[in-house]
């Protein structure tokens, strides 16, 4: 996508965002320069012996703020990955982990790479050999510097990260704690696979629960029946497309890739396309639907909530005046810019920020890493005790049931509910839920409550920046 000339870059388009904040309230120079600079980024160029040549890589690790420790960030794989996308990236994770008050600074990494260029164990010999670089400098470490996964990475090379470091570290006892998002089998969590797009379903709920937020979008009711289209079927816009539709009763109508969208106001199967998409690599030949092969036009169409959940930039000067959602909730970071989001918040569209709106991933990654430090799973110490003290409840119940002649008794389906202790994985939903309310919370407060805030970014930016001088505050800062 071509953005006009005059649009502001990714870096630049945080960097306005947080001036605009800052402007609005009272901190001094200094402290607000601190928190608006990147800390450090390391480049680091490796080799790697491949196909019978050495092939030489770019690297990428910065750190934005240590006002607490460790730092958290992923890792991306793109061939367009550059110091100042990293940066600000960097930058967002730093106020996305104080809005969701996640104990850690801002980092991010990326990699100049298209992993489909290669096969697995090719991508191995890369990952193991970046992760080198960064662990032997401190730039992966539990206590210092925790990676995740992001655009193209997942969980495979997030086991071959620790499993790098541990094989670095033999005696640290903490190792699986030097990187979020591992396969269960290696010291991952249930729910950090779906946490981002379920982090959006949250978000999007909380909305809805005041009256004050949906007239702001003009938007009336609940969830259920809204029209919805999806920017990147990819696992964030997959998994708040398929919660939304089968969990709220949303209907998607949209689905934008990279070879063009789906298009059908009767509402589209998020599965049936999900599975399409993996078969064919891309959504052209999907039947039950139209196929408009500019997909970027589809962002224009008429919607409820638009979720953009794949790149930066997608939402821009050249076309944020048609934008016609009246609620926009952003799965990705950085997609709708500094300069359409100007356009936007003067048409009257509820934009719900990156920072918040997708802050399931480092919610849940935070989990995580508290669980790798405990040595234990979430819910193992008090399952079976909770069952117990429940079956004393249903016991007593049924006693009395049979005292009173059977006039009443208890469904199974309740006992069964009632009984049934909670698991790791729905401790990590309703921490997650409880996290994304919370989060969102303080920034209706600001949005609300001050003459001189229209917009949640803004209000999210406030509250955010806040916190993390109240950091630098008490380091002495």
């Amino acid at each position: 996508m071509n953005n006009p000339a005059n649009e502001p870059t990714f870096r630049e388009s945080v960097d306005l965002m947080f001036n605009r904040a800052v402007a609005l309230m009272d901190l001094p120079p200094g402290l607000e320069e601190k928190i608006r600079v990147c800390n450090a980024t390391y480049t680091v160029r490796f080799g790697v012996r491949l196909r019978g040549r050495i092939q030489t890589f770019t690297g990428y690790r910065s750190v934005h703020s240590e006002h607490m420790e460790p730092v958290k960030g992923g890792i991306r794989y793109a061939t367009a990955v550059n110091q100042d996308e990293v940066e600000a990236l960097a930058a967002l994770m730093t106020y996305k982990c104080a809005l969701v008050e996640a104990p850690f600074g801002g980092s991010k990494g990326g990699l100049c790479v298209d992993p489909r260029q290669y096969d697995e164990h090719e991508l191995e010999q890369i990952t193991r050999r970046f992760a080198y670089e960064l662990a032997k400098r401190d730039l992966i470490h539990p206590s210092q510097n925790v990676p995740a996964p992001d655009m193209g990475t997942g969980e495979r090379e997030m086991a071959w990260i620790a499993d790098q470091y541990a094989r670095m570290n033999t005696t640290d006892i903490n190792a699986r704690a030097c990187v979020t998002g591992k396969p269960l089998n290696a010291g991952g969590i249930s729910g950090r696979v779906e946490a981002t797009g379920r982090g959006v379903q949250y978000a999007l709920r909380e909305f809805f629960r005041d009256p004050r937020d949906m007239e702001k979008a003009g938007l009336t009711g609940s969830l259920d029946g809204k029209r919805v289209i999806v920017q990147g079927l990819g696992n964030v816009g997959y998994h708040a497309a398929k919660f939304l539709q089968q969990e709220d009763g949303s209907k998607v109508i949209g689905i934008i890739e990279r070879d063009g969208a789906l298009f059908n106001d009767d509402g589209l199967d998020v599965d049936a396309v999900r599975d399409w998409i993996v078969k064919h690599g891309g959504v052209t030949g999907f039947p039950d639907a139209a196929h408009h092969a500019e997909g970027a036009g589809v962002l224009e169409a008429e919607c409820d909530i638009l979720i953009p959940a794949a790149l930066e930039g997608v939402i821009n000067m050249s076309n944020a005046e048609r934008i016609k959602a009246p609620l926009i909730i952003e799965a990705a970071n950085g997609p709708v810019t500094a300069g359409a989001d100007d356009i936007l918040r003067k048409k009257g569209k509820v934009i719900i920020p990156d920072m918040y709106a997708n802050a399931g991933g480092v919610t849940v990654s935070y989990f995580e890493w508290v669980k790798n430090l405990s040595h234990i799973r979430f819910g193992r110490m008090q399952r079976r005790q909770e069952e117990a003290r429940h079956q004393l409840v249903i016991d007593e119940l049924e006693r009395l049931d049979h005292l009173m002649g059977d006039q009443w008794s208890l469904r199974p389906e309740f006992k069964e509910k009632y009984l049934r202790g909670a698991d790791e994985l729905e401790l990590v939903r309703s921490g997650l839920d409880d996290t994304m309310r919370i989060a969102y919370q303080s920034m209706r407060e600001v949005w609300h409550g001050r003459d001189d805030v229209d917009d949640l970014r803004t209000a999210a930016y406030i509250v955010a920046i806040e916190k993390v001088a109240a950091s630098y505050r008490a380091k002495g800062l």
